[in-house]
């Protein structure tokens, strides 16, 4: 079985971020282009009027947060890149992850080891798992001192239970790692007022730096902007101080427009907020719509909670798939990207072995090909019932159903 398929590096070849497939917001774009005579870019680790509104933003929940622990770069990546850097020793992630965190790692030199979750969730390792990782990593002469998590997960799509996460903050702590809390998805609970979230870093405040890239809930994904907070603490002051050399190195800075447009983002004004409830609860009913069909052709997926994605396991479909000549984590991606006409990543780029077939399914390619299809979705009361939506939907029924189909017609072994 192949181990590095040709021409799709683990790197370039990364998935993106789930886009929202959406128009840009009018208000968000005024803003930009009231900003745009100014050819400069903010200092490293953003302006004062950026850092101003990042601090707004935690504070609302309940996280008080001066200007002095905040930084932003043009990306999440770039904080994590620059957070590895400035920590060093091995890195810990769980299994599957956000496909952009162990690249960086790995830029550096650094080894990466993930660790199991739960049955309940992706995002947060299972305790046990992470302390017999630890446990062997330095039987073998390693040094771990890095675990990123994500409550609210991508790939998966689901929220941490609090009890999970705290027995998980808890053994990682115990055991002397730095946490990053990767909260890019936090603002996209499909049912925001049945999901308990609960960050690590409102757990414990002196021991994790939380991340936050913007592309998630408040900015298109091409006006690069992320914001970090740091411990309130002599380690954290350390840290961010190294962190703002590492960005100085790397020439991370935000573009005044773009800084302008994140700054006005996240004092979260009535027209950004009404915009994101109306965007989550869209992309909640679609991936809710996506899952049952997933779900009905016989293949496993826990049911979406976050974000604009789910995570399918499609194992109970292995016959068939091997039927049709796909026999890996990377043939199921192709497999999938020709029949449904979009991008469907396999796990292999998430942390899982190539071996499973898993894949991530976006919801964003399910609500139209034009703007204009894209910006009815916002417009319509009942959006998952215009044509384009359905027609999408309708297809992504039919390749999944067309499995199912064969697997029922294929004789017992």
């Amino acid at each position: 079985m192949r181990r590095e398929p040709e021409g799709h590096g683990p790197v370039r070849y990364g998935p993106p971020l789930p886009g929202d497939g959406l128009p840009v917001a009018p208000e968000l774009s005024a803003v930009l282009a009231a900003a745009a005579p100014h050819a400069g870019s903010e200092p490293v680790g953003g302006g004062p009027a950026l850092l101003e509104a990042a601090c707004a933003y935690w504070g609302a929940r309940g996280l008080p947060t001066g200007p002095a622990r905040v930084a932003a770069a043009p990306g999440a990546p770039a904080l994590l890149l620059a957070l590895t850097a400035a920590l060093g020793g091995d890195v810990l992630v769980p299994r599957p992850c956000a496909a952009w965190w162990a690249p960086y790692a790995r830029l550096l030199g650094r080894p990466v080891f993930h660790v199991a979750t739960p049955a309940e969730c992706g995002g947060v390792p299972d305790p046990y798992a992470l302390l017999e990782t630890v446990r062997r990593v330095r039987a073998e002469g390693g040094d771990p001192r890095l675990l990123v998590l994500s409550v609210a997960d991508d790939p998966t799509a689901t929220v941490a239970p609090p009890e999970v996460l705290h027995e998980t903050v808890e053994a990682a702590t115990g055991e002397g790692l730095h946490l990053v809390s990767d909260e890019t998805w936090r603002d996209t609970l499909h049912a925001a007022h049945g999901t308990v979230l609960i960050g690590p870093a409102e757990m414990l405040p002196d021991r994790v730096t939380v991340v936050t890239d913007l592309a998630g809930a408040m900015l298109p994904p091409g006006w690069p902007a992320a914001v970090a907070r740091f411990p309130a603490s002599a380690a954290g002051e350390a840290l961010h101080a190294r962190v703002l050399d590492v960005l100085t190195a790397l020439g991370a800075r935000v573009a005044a427009p773009v800084a302008a447009a994140a700054g006005y983002a996240l004092t979260e004004p009535g027209p950004v907020t009404a915009r994101r409830s109306a965007a989550v609860a869209l992309h909640a009913r679609v991936a809710a719509e996506a899952h049952a069909a997933v779900v009905a052709a016989g293949a496993l997926a826990r049911p979406p909670q976050a974000g604009r994605h789910l995570y399918a396991d499609l194992a109970p479909l292995r016959d068939t798939l091997a039927a049709r000549g796909v026999g890996d984590a990377q043939e199921l991606e192709d497999f999938l990207t020709a029949r449904l006409g979009m991008p469907a990543p396999g796990g292999h780029r998430f942390g899982d072995g190539l071996e499973a077939l898993r894949v991530r399914l976006s919801t964003g390619p399910l609500l139209g090909g034009s703007d204009e299809e894209r910006a009815a979705c916002l417009r319509s009361p009942t959006p998952w019932e215009l044509p384009h939506v359905q027609r999408a939907l309708t297809h992504l029924r039919s390749v999944f159903g067309d499995l199912c189909d064969v697997q029922r017609r294929e004789p017992p072994r």
